[in-house]
């Protein structure tokens, strides 16, 4: 898609487990969509029954069983700590739920492939301080299971969920570290003058 827009420049690479996954052979984009699961900025449930919307990336990755989908979703649904919200209400439309529920929703079909990795890109900037905190605390909790890439402007929120820390200013990684060193002592000037509100 970015080939499209005039101007843009695209190079540099993007491994997971040292295969190049922006490179020409990589063209197995299933198997990279099982490996790597996406929780985007705003909650984007299928216009499906939550059952459905957990179900989903099962049937498209043929997973499991149908006869293992309930405890599959019974499953994600705990992890994410809906289940006893919507074990009553698993055939609803998903988007009647509530905004923080949608994105807990979003978390629990991601993590109902079990993804290697989990990208989550500012998955709390739409919600609330207390639905954020919710979701904080998912965070913690999923990283024991999971590799959880997150992208977020709010610094307070990379020093609470984060172990390692990368501050990324015009496109290009200028440091990257152990979350308490980059917030107590960076080694680059701009992530200092970042983390002081010099510039922002």
């Amino acid at each position: 898609m970015n080939d499209l827009i005039d101007g843009v420049r695209l190079e540099g690479e993007a491994r997971i487990d040292d295969e190049n996954i922006l490179g020409g052979n990589f063209d197995d984009l299933v198997r990279l969509r099982k490996k790597v699961g996406m929780v985007f900025q705003r909650p984007n449930p299928f216009p499906l029954s939550v059952y459905e919307n957990i179900t989903f990336g099962l049937k498209v990755h043929h997973l499991a069983k149908k006869k293992y989908f309930d405890a599959i979703v019974q499953e994600a649904l705990e992890s994410v700590m809906l289940w006893k919200d919507l074990r009553d209400k698993l055939r609803k439309d998903a988007l009647g739920l509530s905004l923080e529920q949608k994105q807990r929703l979003c978390i629990a079909r991601t993590i109902a492939v079990k993804p290697d990795i989990v990208l989550m890109d500012e998955p709390c900037s739409t919600l609330d301080p207390q639905a954020t905190l919710k979701i904080e605390e998912l965070m913690q909790k999923l990283k024991k299971d999971y590799t959880i890439v997150i992208v977020t402007h709010n610094m307070q929120q990379a020093a609470r969920v984060s172990d390692d820390t990368g501050f990324m200013l015009l496109g290009e990684l200028v440091e990257f570290g152990k979350t308490v060193e980059i917030f107590t002592a960076p080694k680059d000037k701009r992530t200092e003058d970042y983390i002081t509100g010099r510039y922002g």
